[in-house]
């Protein structure tokens, strides 16, 4: 089922992963996350290299979400320019990818305006 796919995000704690994965799950765009726990991540920041503790926290979601999804994370996120990409599931247990499919909500597609006669 290639329309499923896991949102692998990155957070400064805990209590931010688990407040903005619960409004991903009550908004729909997402069916389960999976918080990891801590990680160290080493990146260069303006033009710097920085090394500091997050925590990873990855999402099961339809492809059709990942865009909503990522809106929402820039939204919700204390970070500047936050980590949400989209992997492709190839595969796995068939009734668990319709179960993602059937928790999370198809985006409404944008209607045009009709003109007045």
């Amino acid at each position: 089922m290639a329309n499923c796919v896991l949102v692998y995000m990155t957070a400064a704690n805990v209590m931010e992963a688990k407040r903005i994965s619960r409004m991903l799950l009550n908004e729909r765009l997402v069916a389960c996350v999976n918080i990891l726990g801590h990680v160290t991540s080493l990146f260069r920041w303006k033009d710097k290299l920085q090394e500091g503790r997050e925590v990873v926290f990855v999402a099961k979601t339809r492809a059709s979400c990942v865009e909503n999804l990522a809106r929402r994370v820039r939204e919700l996120h204390s970070y500047d320019v936050p980590c949400a990409i989209a992997l492709p599931i190839m595969g796995g247990n068939p009734a668990f990818l319709r179960w993602i499919m059937a928790e999370t909500r198809r985006p409404a597609r944008a209607t045009a305006k009709r003109r007045k006669p």
